[in-house]
């Protein structure tokens, strides 16, 4: 089994990533927006309940599929790199599923600020979360989050084979896709 955890900053392209990875490959994609959106009705994310209840949720999809016959899982996931609770978080998943002979595989994209802030407003975003169509208030949060987080890596801060940093400005989600599935052989 692999966890594949796709991160980055606001609208780098994860989640179009993850769905042509999980066409190409066995891998089931698990977006961070699928349990915001469920949530979100309810109780905003920038809540304690909110936050509560998408950390519940994940972890009990996290468990089932740990623990079932599927060949994997793509995560995707804001990871401010700069907050040790982050990295605390992602090294529970990581155990949950190494405990269990997983592979973890990291992959980050990277792009420009100025393409993310024209991702932000697609049609393709927006149909599959809803609580960035508030298109003021997303791109207001993408540039914030940017100024108080450090979203993406510094050199060799991740090193090894089960790690790859892409820049994406340029390249197509089916490039970046197969660039992927190649070299961890998905």
């Amino acid at each position: 089994m692999k966890l594949l955890i796709l991160f980055g900053p606001q609208a780098v392209g994860k989640m179009t990533v993850g769905q042509e990875l999980e066409r190409i490959t066995p891998l089931k994609l698990f977006h961070n927006h699928m349990t915001i959106e469920l949530v979100s009705p309810f109780f905003s994310y920038s809540t304690p309940a909110g936050k509560r209840l998408v950390r519940q949720f994940r972890q009990m999809i996290f468990e089932e599929v740990a623990q079932s016959g599927l060949p994997g899982i793509i995560f995707t996931f804001v990871w401010a790199l700069d907050l040790e609770a982050d990295w605390a978080y992602i090294g529970e998943i990581r155990q949950l599923f190494e405990s269990r002979g997983a592979e973890t595989v990291l992959v980050e994209l990277e792009a420009d600020v100025e393409e993310r802030l024209v991702r932000n407003t697609s049609p393709h975003r927006l149909a599959h979360k809803p609580t960035k169509r508030d298109i003021a208030f997303s791109e207001s949060d993408l540039l914030n989050t940017m100024d108080k987080y450090r979203l993406n890596s510094i050199e060799g801060e991740f090193e090894g084979e089960n790690y790859m940093r892409i820049n994406n400005t340029n390249l197509s989600p089916e490039q970046v896709a197969l660039m992927i599935k190649e070299r961890f052989q998905l």
